[in-house]
């Protein structure tokens, strides 16, 4: 496989030109391997053994048990047993009290999960040698106001949501981008959700003259919605966020609806790696493709600096790493240089990939 020779064969190299054991190549990954999250991090484990099924790397997996006495705990394992990268982390209690540890070591850190937009603006002030596949927080709000307001620049489009805190900010944010790009919607409210219908806002709406609404709420709300818009003539397209990919409930979605998502890393990039792992009974779902692809990036990352003589966390900066959830670079907060978001519509059974405007 080409991605996983990339990796071999880099690791090859390392050991030629530097005469080092392949088995000093260490890389830790931390996962919440106990307690409610550990479903989630045996995701994790798996994706990260299988990326190191046929390589030199030595892996040092530890639980860090979704907290901040785990995450101290699992850093001091690895600076014990002398990784030099860590991968994984799921909780941001748990890389918060790792990092400073693994600062002091020399260590960089890969988070998988971990979104929060705080881990990565404060790194010039802590100085956390942090790195991110996962999407920050507001990469969602911000890829749906840019790729909604640049689909619906000459639509009549409505903003509503549902209350809570998701909701809101997922509205407002697409709101002023919309504001931005000098676009006004024809309709903006907060709405009740859990209804078992929304004759009544869809009223509104159609009085409005709403032809698209954008909806800061959950799967089954927008169900109802373009359901009660259907039973009153009213041509309405609705789209929302990745709650969407929730489980459907009792009123199916309508064909046409729109969801601003992370994509099914197996059924895109890693398409061959989670083809492999099914014939070897791992089925590649949550964070196994972004653990995998993580130990890939560990991998070239320490293969450079073995050529360079620059540490890990240098190798990591500036330049694109080819992996099983394609490819990825980091910018100089240590995030994802480009929005991993990207738009759905729903074709009656699945959401299918749209090309952007």
């Amino acid at each position: 496989m080409r991605i996983a020779g990339l990796v071999i064969g880099a690791l090859a190299a390392l050991t030629l030109n530097s005469a080092v054991d392949a088995q000093e190549l260490r890389v830790g990954v931390a996962a919440p391997l106990s307690g409610a999250s550990s479903l989630l991090g045996e995701q994790v484990k798996t994706g990260a053994q299988a990326a190191t099924s046929f390589s030199g790397i030595e892996l040092a997996i530890t639980d860090d048990a979704c907290s901040a006495e785990g995450g101290a705990r699992a850093a001091q394992d690895f600076i014990a047993q002398k990784a030099q990268i860590v991968v994984g982390f799921l909780c941001t209690e748990a890389i918060e009290a790792a990092l400073p540890l693994l600062k002091d070591a020399g260590i960089p850190a890969i988070a998988v999960g971990v979104r929060a937009d705080s881990m990565t603006d404060r790194r010039e002030k802590t100085g956390w040698p942090v790195f991110r596949i996962a999407p920050r927080a507001d990469d969602e709000r911000e890829a749906a106001g840019t790729l909604l307001t640049a689909l619906w620049r000459e639509e009549l489009f409505a903003i509503i949501d549902d209350g809570t805190i998701y909701g809101r900010e997922l509205a407002e944010s697409f709101r002023a981008t919309a504001e931005q790009a000098g676009l006004k919607p024809v309709f903006v409210d907060t709405f009740r959700p859990q209804l078992d219908n929304q004759i009544g806002l869809v009223g509104r709406l159609k009085k409005a003259s709403a032809t698209h609404v954008f909806v800061g709420g959950d799967r089954d709300d927008i169900a109802i919605m373009a359901r009660d818009a259907g039973q009153v003539g009213a041509d309405m397209v609705f789209a929302g966020g990745e709650t969407l990919r929730a489980a459907s409930g009792d009123v199916p979605l309508a064909q046409g609806t729109l969801m601003v998502a992370l994509p099914e890393w197996a059924d895109g990039a890693g398409k061959e790696v989670a083809a492999r792992l099914a014939g070897e009974g791992i089925i590649a779902e949550g964070y196994v493709l972004p653990a995998y692809a993580a130990i890939e990036i560990a991998g070239t990352a320490l293969a450079a600096s073995a050529d360079s003589g620059e540490p890990p966390v240098k190798t990591l900066s500036g330049r694109e790493f080819q992996t099983v959830i394609g490819p990825v670079r980091f910018d100089d907060k240590g995030d994802l240089s480009d929005n991993p978001y990207r738009l759905f519509r729903f074709d009656g059974k699945q959401f299918i990939p749209v090309d952007a405007p």
